[in-house]
């Protein structure tokens, strides 16, 4: 096999690998969970393949031991776990997340990996507006998914179960192929960053970037979700302040931190004091639909076992306790905290939230310092700043943003997300230029041989 075929096929394969963990749902409505199982069972098999095929480097140096750590704790829990069969099932599928993430860092450089990651979003995006526009033109209204696990009386069902409610026409909100607005929103969100970040690095053309911005953009609109213009009120802050860390350099940074301390305090007051407001224009009940509830559940189970937890089981299994009617809300019972860190707690307890957030904050640091730090040659002269070495600090801040109200960064594409990051950024500590960006694609009318411009 050629070295070209070679890499087209790791990117093809990346680029689905990482589509599935992005859009696990899409699979699941559309082929069930045993479809959804055998394309999982595709992906697992493709990371081992990739990684005896590559042979990568691996340096103990630079693997993140926090993941380690984390990973050895859940495996562990199932001999304390209150539902051990449940909690095999979850400590699986969260080593099979972890070595597809490993794997693509391992055997792709950075930028092929942001490659992938955009191409899998573009594939999210666009079928997800084409989706929307079948519902809305064929359907006409709410779409079940083609295999649910629910039954069909043919009462009326909660609006959750479907998937998608063909209000496309309407302005939104939509759900894509994803079936759930705050998802895909996050997607878009994913997108403006990934798109932008290789627009101004100039690793993609112009034309194409602009497009795909654009796309993003109306996406991220249509869903309407409330979750997601916060995530991406938070990404804005973030990157304005990696904009003066960078102006101001190494020597006077200080004052930028001192700043990001009094932004977040005036924050947390402004937050309070407009609570009521802000709910209302972001149309959320005094509840948060819901959350309030959920959250106070969990709580109350956590602190029944605060020190080591119920049981690793990463998504909740509605068929054990005690999951079983722990979140129901309008007849939709919710296999989810809503927050991540309250999700850690409650299943495996504080020694867990400690692994978690270490992993959280040092891949934290070490983006930040990737992101303001100017790069360096192997001779250690400083080389001009890279859009592209962006990409790890601002996807990492839009995950922590997310898991306040969502514990997505816990399954599927969130947990992938989280430790390529990890991983990735981790091994990049210890070269001279961290995340190069790629030269600019050369026009097609610059290839052309002198004497062929007719």
């Amino acid at each position: 096999m050629t070295t070209g075929r070679r890499r087209s096929l790791i990117g093809a394969y990346a680029t689905f690998a990482l589509f599935t963990a992005l859009a696990g749902q899409f699979w699941r409505n559309l082929l069930g969970w045993w479809g959804f199982g055998a394309v999982v069972l595709v992906v697992v098999v493709g990371a081992i393949a990739l990684i005896v095929a590559e042979k990568p480097r691996w340096s103990w140096r630079r693997t993140p031991k926090s993941t380690i750590a984390f990973l050895a704790i859940a495996t562990l829990s199932i001999a304390w776990s209150f539902y051990p069969a449940a909690s095999a099932l979850g400590v699986t599928l969260t080593v099979a997340a972890s070595l597809l993430a490993v794997a693509l860092v391992l055997c792709l450089t950075w930028t092929r990996f942001v490659r992938a990651l955009g191409a899998a979003i573009k594939w999210i995006l666009g079928l997800s507006l084409a989706f929307e526009l079948w519902v809305a033109i064929f359907v006409q209204g709410p779409l079940l998914p083609n295999f649910p696990d629910f039954e069909v009386t043919g009462e009326k069902l909660p609006m959750a179960f479907y998937w998608s409610r063909g209000l496309l026409f309407e302005g939104g909100p939509i759900e894509g192929i994803v079936a759930s607005r705050n998802l895909l929103a996050m997607g878009a969100l994913l997108g403006l960053i990934v798109f932008g970040t290789m627009l101004a690095a100039g690793s993609v053309r112009r034309a194409q970037g602009i497009g795909w911005l654009v796309v993003s953009g109306l996406v991220f609109v249509l869903t309407r979700s409330a979750t997601a213009i916060l995530v991406a009120a938070i990404v804005l802050v973030a990157l304005g302040f990696v904009a003066w860390a960078r102006r101001v350099g190494a020597e006077r940074r200080r004052g930028v931190y001192w700043a990001a301390a009094a932004v977040l305090a005036a924050s947390l007051t402004l937050l309070l004091a407009f609570w009521n407001a802000l709910l209302d224009a972001f149309g959320k009940s005094e509840d948060l639909t819901g959350r309030f509830d959920i959250w106070n559940a969990v709580i109350g189970l956590a602190v029944e076992r605060p020190w080591f937890g119920w049981g690793w089981v990463g998504y909740w299994v509605p068929w054990v306790q005690p999951f079983d009617g722990l979140a129901v809300r309008k007849g939709v019972q919710y296999l989810q905290a809503h927050n991540a860190w309250l999700d850690v707690w409650m299943q495996l307890g504080a020694l867990g939230v400690i692994a978690f957030a270490s992993i959280v904050i040092g891949a934290l640091w070490r983006s930040w310092f990737l992101a303001v730090d100017r790069p360096k040659d192997a001779t250690g002269r400083p080389l001009p700043y890279s859009a592209a070495s962006l990409v790890p600090l601002l996807v990492l801040v839009a995950l922590i943003g997310q898991s306040l109200a969502e514990s997505r960064i816990l399954v599927e594409g969130g947990w992938v997300l989280l430790i390529a990051i990890a991983w990735s950024t981790k091994r990049r500590q210890w070269e001279p230029e961290p995340v190069p960006a790629e030269p600019a694609p050369v026009p097609a009318s610059r290839l052309r041989p002198p004497g062929n411009d007719r």
